[in-house]
């Protein structure tokens, strides 16, 4: 059976004729007679009889309309408190980004200031989690794309930038081509103890003289505050360092490689409004996070 063509049916019932019923469904008129002389045929029974005074039903369009009215009532309380729910935006979201990338963090303060009944989890790492085993809903990611089989968002693209305090330029000089660094104390990003550390300064692969190396840039940034080691940072974490002449940028002819952000998330045919409105949220939100990874490094 029908049930587009019993929900006209029932609204007929109550209100008591086609003209007041298409008004009441906004639909045209002959589309509502259509459907139910229609719904009749499939039944092969009369359930209405009509008149200049309006439509009256028959006993088999009473004993239909006693069955149909609870079970269309039930669904549209159902729709409305779905509907109330997702205007509220009140459930929970799980994400998942990079470890110290703050720009984020100022984000989804933001995003929870303009949807306080949505409660989120941040799972911070540098390992690139299966979001679908971890149930992840989005994933900030920094870097290439390996993921497939999920849809990715592009967000912006920075480059990290080759600082070291003015203590040690002073001690040590200024360099100014990427040979230069092998007389420098260099700490370097690294996931693995083993990985062997390299720049890739304008196209010239350099191995630094590594002295440090951590997986947490905050650390590398705290090390070149303390005029010990050059080291390269993310332009959000030395932004204000250079601004205020903590640190100094090096080799500006000879940039990092670019590193590309993305939003990443399973393509779910149909994706939860609370999905749907933070990405959106992340796509507004988009000019403070350009501005706050830009930074001129060219003298």
């Amino acid at each position: 059976m029908d049930l587009n063509a019993t929900h006209m049916f029932v609204s007929v019932a109550q209100s008591g004729s086609l003209s007041a019923a298409a008004i009441r469904l906004g639909i045209p008129l002959p589309t509502l007679s259509r459907r139910i002389r229609e719904l009749e045929q499939q039944l092969n029974v009369q359930l209405l009889v009509r008149s200049a005074r309006g439509v009256k039903l028959t006993d088999a369009g009473a004993r239909l309309y006693e069955y149909a009215s609870r079970g269309i009532e039930t669904l549209l309380d159902a729709e409305q408190a779905v509907t109330n729910d997702q205007a509220r935006l009140k459930g929970r979201l799980r994400l998942s980004i990079p470890q110290t990338f703050y720009p984020w963090w100022d984000l989804l303060q933001a995003f929870q200031r303009r949807y306080p009944d949505i409660q989120i989890h941040v799972y911070s790492t540098e390992r690139r989690v299966d979001l679908v085993e971890d149930g992840i809903d989005v994933a900030l990611r920094v870097g290439a794309i390996v993921h497939d089989n999920m849809i990715a968002r592009h967000v912006l693209s920075f480059r990290n930038v080759l600082v070291a305090s003015p203590q040690l330029i002073a001690r040590l000089g200024m360099p100014s081509v990427p040979d230069d660094l092998r007389s420098f104390p260099c700490a370097v990003w690294a996931s693995r103890i083993d990985n062997p550390a390299r720049w890739d300064l304008g196209g010239q692969i350099v191995e630094p003289p590594t002295v440090f190396s951590a997986n947490d840039y905050q650390h590398l940034c705290c090390r070149a505050l303390g005029g010990d080691v050059v080291t390269e940072l993310p332009p959000f974490l030395a932004a204000a360092p250079i601004r205020d002449k903590r640190l100094i940028p090096l080799l500006p002819r000879y940039p990092l490689p670019e590193w590309s952000i993305n939003l990443i998330y399973p393509p779910h045919r149909h994706q939860s409004t609370i999905v749907r409105t933070y990405l959106d949220f992340c796509q507004s939100y988009r000019p403070n996070i350009v501005q706050a990874c830009q930074i001129d490094v060219v003298s």
